[in-house]
């Protein structure tokens, strides 16, 4: 059996130029990085705005566990099953981090024969949108501790820094930091530390961002502290914003590549869906569905996650309205929900399977509430049984949703045909009445409270009286209309990642709350969730290396 990467090597890829040509984007307008890759001008994205919009799908996923559920695989694989039945569709992802690359979680570039190429370019510096995004924060870091060393005429207040520094990379050292140190020409010494840039502020304005001016804008209304008087410092008033645009210039064009079968790609931005909204840029998808009947998206981990924020931040601030919704789910991490350990996975097991069909149900019925229709795409293993499946499809017919068996890590669009044309029935049908859970009027907690009891099944959250006056403060302070970006445990719909299944009546805790005024929501912080994340005991940069032939080995 090939490898992802072996697969892809053998990839007849088209010249870029010619890759945008079949979606109407002429040659002038195709900024190309070597023949394979390339970012879109913004006078050509701009010419679009009068053009009727396709029907925009999301592709989401049951609770993660290590069996791997292949969310991405599947929403290139749907992305070929569209374009193989007739339709011209599109597939709109994020970027990689190359923390989880060199991490645990591996590349993000599909697998099987359901990949985007050139898979190592984009699961490493790609076009360097990671490197500009960490340059730009990192910018604003050097300007604040600048400002600081020359007098500090903000009275910027140390103590109350909120702004930390940010690298692309698992290192569990640089959580918490003293800088400065060193005498009194190394500037003032102060508690600080790092993010991994994916959870970065700026990231998600880059992914929310419609146009350089919203960018700017943004970037400027960053809050990066306080004076002793508690009055926000921003970036504006640093005047950091416009060297931040700068840096970010390119950054903020969508990158186009292509699947193993030839059909266009957007991969552009990147931020995790536990510690930020997860959703790749709003430009990428608002251009792609000017561009194709249908854009297939990706929104990071479960939907108890990633869907949710995609719907209730990314649709929200953007003004989109999806028109169907797909979950992910496999066999294998059905039995895990269902109590049963990795090393048996590959045994039948339809207990096990309906045991943590609870889980998927949960999922199923969260999406309801939004208004949107779905449908279950089974991802297949070699390992899965008719058994199970017909288990899985009985229990999502109970439901009133179907679930698809789709073969695509083996067989490309071939396996997704069937899942392609219910999904063109459901958006095609009127049936979305898409909502987001929350309206903006509400009160910051009472949305927190909305999440984590009609998504989450949690009986209660809590927080202690600093906490609970923060969530004061910022609706004092006007940033009380934002949505909430909830940073919680991808493994499960509580705040104990060992949970699995549905938990219910559980406590959602908030350790932390932070404001991205620029982004415009906030983060709330839960459980034991880190935005800085650590290697593993085996870390997979252990086993990548470049061969005798100077070829990448182990990046899946």
């Amino acid at each position: 059996m090939k490898s992802d990467i072996e697969i892809a090597r053998e990839a007849k890829m088209q010249p870029i130029t010619q890759v945008a040509e079949k979606i109407g984007i002429n040659t002038e307008s195709v900024l190309s990085y070597g023949p394979y890759k390339a970012k879109i001008e913004m006078d050509f994205i701009n010419s679009l705005e009068n053009k009727p919009d396709g029907k925009l799908i999301l592709v989401t996923a049951m609770t993660p566990t290590p069996a791997g559920e292949g969310k991405t695989t599947t929403t290139v694989g749907l992305g070929d099953g569209l374009n193989a039945i007739g339709k011209k569709a599109i597939i709109c992802l994020r970027e990689p981090s190359l923390g989880p690359c060199f991490g645990m979680k591996g590349g993000a570039a599909g697998g099987g024969m359901a990949q985007v190429v050139p898979m190592e370019d984009i699961n490493l510096h790609f076009t360097g949108d990671f490197h500009a995004i960490g340059a730009a924060h990192n910018l604003l870091s050097a300007m604040i501790d600048n400002h600081i060393y020359w007098g500090n005429e903000l009275e910027i207040d140390v103590r109350r820094i909120t702004w930390k520094r940010v690298i692309d990379m698992n290192d569990r050292s640089l959580r918490e930091i003293v800088s400065s140190l060193g005498g009194p020409g190394n500037g003032y010494p102060r508690e600080a530390g790092f993010d991994i840039t994916v959870a970065s502020e700026v990231m998600a304005i880059l992914c929310l961002a419609l146009d350089l001016e919203d960018l700017e804008r943004r970037l400027g209304n960053i809050v990066i502290g306080y004076t002793r008087e508690k009055k926000a410092i921003t970036a504006k008033d640093l005047s950091a914003h416009g060297a931040m645009t700068v840096l970010l210039k390119d950054a903020l064009m969508p990158n186009l590549v292509q699947t193993l079968e030839n059909n266009p790609a957007f991969v552009h931005g990147g931020p995790f869906a536990n510690i930020a909204h997860g959703c790749n840029t709003v430009l990428a998808t608002k251009t792609a569905l000017k561009l194709g009947e249908y854009v297939v998206t990706e929104a990071g981990f479960g939907a108890d996650l990633g869907a949710e924020k995609f719907f209730d931040i990314k649709c929200r601030k953007a003004g989109l309205k999806p028109a169907a919704a797909v979950i992910v789910a496999t066999i294998r991490a059905l039995k895990m929900h269902g109590g049963v350990s990795k090393e048996d996975l590959s045994k039948e097991n339809v207990g096990a399977v309906k045991s943590g069909l609870v889980n998927l149900g949960k999922h199923i019925k969260n999406m309801a509430q939004f208004g949107v229709p779905v449908v279950v795409a089974v991802n297949n293993f070699t390992t899965d049984s008719t058994a199970e499946f017909e288990e899985v499809k009985k229990f999502c017919q109970e439901l009133g949703v179907e679930a698809i068996l789709c073969t695509h890590w083996a067989d490309g669009s071939q396996g997704t045909k069937e899942l392609a044309n219910k999904v063109v029935e459901l958006a095609e049908s009127g049936k979305s009445q898409f909502k987001t859970l929350y309206e903006d009027s509400l009160p910051l907690w009472e949305k927190v409270n909305i999440i984590a009891k009609s998504i989450y099944g949690a009986s209660e959250i809590v927080a202690d009286k600093q906490i609970r006056d923060q969530f004061k403060t910022f609706e004092e302070s006007g940033y009380g209309k934002f949505p909430v970006c909830m940073a919680k445990t991808q493994y499960s719909f509580s705040t104990d990642p060992g949970l699995k299944g549905a938990p219910t009546d559980h406590v959602v805790a908030i350790r932390e709350i932070r404001l991205s005024a620029g982004a415009e929501f906030i983060v709330v912080v839960t459980g034991e969730v880190m935005t800085m994340p650590g290697l593993p005991k085996i870390p997979a940069a252990n086993y990548i290396k470049l061969n005798s032939n100077l070829e990448i080995e182990g990046l899946f």
